[in-house]
């Protein structure tokens, strides 16, 4: 039985990717589209306008799919949350209260997010923990992240993760422990401290690199995303896995996996 999916924001960079791979999909329909008045999206076929709470009357139990910014997704998951539609959502940027808007929502309906939808970052979030343990307080850490020219926030929603998941494993608290800028006479690294530095420039889709560094040696593991073709999969992963799940958690990758 086929999965219908609304794409929102379809006329952006993910957008357009995740509503081209739906319509590849033999097991998905794309059953909407929402953009921005005035911008055309006739050529996909289906249900479009500007705005997701018309649709979504129309399409019941559609997973909404959304790729857009911090305010446009809180507004898109607040949607959801009135109708009971499943929404994955890819957005980085959100802030501590924002955070706290989505678990909100989670409790009326089902709700997936995740900085990165990769299944390569997500199995680093999983052995992050086990190697802050085996290395211990010896070895400092330190995470570099590199993007596009065009992306809005920094650092990366990504690098924020993996520091988050970096510091829980250490018994830290991140806003206590996070440096994300070193210029002047900054005196001696402390031993609570965990680095997130931003790179960008081109059109790099994604790297991250999170540094072990300890005496006499250093750990670096890297993760490159070679194309949004990447993301784009994962969330339609996501997608199919959301379309059973039930309301009560912000649900991530790992519970995917």
């Amino acid at each position: 039985m086929s999965i219908s999916v609304i794409v929102t924001g379809v006329a952006g960079r993910m957008g357009s990717t995740v509503a081209r791979l739906v319509g590849e999909a033999e097991d998905l329909t794309l059953a909407a589209v929402t953009e921005r008045p005035g911008v055309d999206v006739s050529r996909y076929g289906c249900l479009a306008g500007d705005s997701l709470e018309k649709l979504l009357p129309q399409c019941p139990q559609a997973v909404v799919v959304d790729f857009t910014s911090p305010e446009a997704s809180l507004t898109t998951a607040a949607a959801a949350a009135r109708h009971g539609n499943p929404v994955v959502i890819g957005t980085t940027g959100f802030s501590p209260g924002q955070r706290e808007k989505l678990e909100e929502y989670a409790r009326a309906a089902p709700l997936f997010w995740s900085p990165n939808m990769s299944v390569g970052i997500n199995v680093l979030l999983k052995a992050l923990p086990e190697l802050v343990r085996l290395l211990g307080d010896a070895y400092d850490v330190d995470i570099v992240e590199l993007h596009h020219n065009r992306k809005k926030d920094a650092p990366s929603g990504t690098a924020l993760r993996l520091a988050e998941c970096v510091a829980e494993a250490k018994g830290w608290v991140l806003a206590e422990t996070g440096r994300y800028h070193r210029e002047g006479i900054t005196g001696e690294r402390p031993q609570r401290e965990i680095g997130v530095q931003t790179v960008r420039g081109g059109d790099i889709v994604g790297v991250h690199t999170v540094y072990f560094m300890g005496p006499g040696e250093r750990i670096e593991l890297t993760h490159q995303a070679h194309s949004r073709e990447n993301f784009a999969q994962g969330a339609l992963r996501a997608a199919r896995w959301m379309a059973g799940a039930k309301p009560g958690k912000v649900y991530s990758m790992l519970d995917v996996l």
